[in-house]
């Protein structure tokens, strides 16, 4: 498989002409600035922090989380490596849920002990789309390299 390193740089290279066609949609006003700072960002973060390889403690994305790593220990002990952290859908909705569970555990920790009360609103649909596609994106190129690589080897 490519080592971690690759697989980012083939990312940030796809990343390229997302950044370009954003700024296109922003400058011709086809598209809400709102959409495409949260595809992108999601993209950037993706690549970076919600990698397949999450589930590999020695991985550069598990090491990336710093101190907070400590947080993704059950997650690799619960999903071996290239098994569903690597499913297509599945594998990018186990992060993605993983880490929002663990979030709202520590949102409404926090709210719980400063006593505060904030008023919870669902954002827009198209929101929601922007981040989950730059969520799952560069997932699913990862996936894509790994079987790509896989089926050049094999030849």
């Amino acid at each position: 498989m490519p080592s971690g390193k690759v697989h980012l740089r083939i990312e940030m290279i796809i990343f390229v002409p997302f950044l370009a066609l954003g700024a296109y949609l922003l400058q011709t006003g086809l598209v809400y600035t709102l959409y495409v700072a949260v595809f992108l960002g999601g993209y950037f973060f993706s690549s970076f922090f919600l990698s397949p390889d999450l589930d590999l403690v020695r991985s550069d994305p598990f090491q990336r989380w710093g101190i907070a790593r400590v947080l993704w220990i059950p997650y690799a002990h619960l999903f071996h490596h290239r098994a569903l952290s690597h499913h297509i859908i599945f594998g990018p909705l186990t992060r993605i849920c993983y880490l929002g569970g663990i979030a709202s555990l520590a949102f409404v920790g926090i709210l719980r002990l400063t006593g505060q009360h904030v008023p919870l609103s669902i954002p827009q649909w198209p929101v929601i789309l922007a981040l989950l596609l730059g969520l799952y994106l560069p997932n699913q190129i990862h996936t894509v390299v790994d079987a790509l690589w896989s089926c050049l080897r094999h030849r």
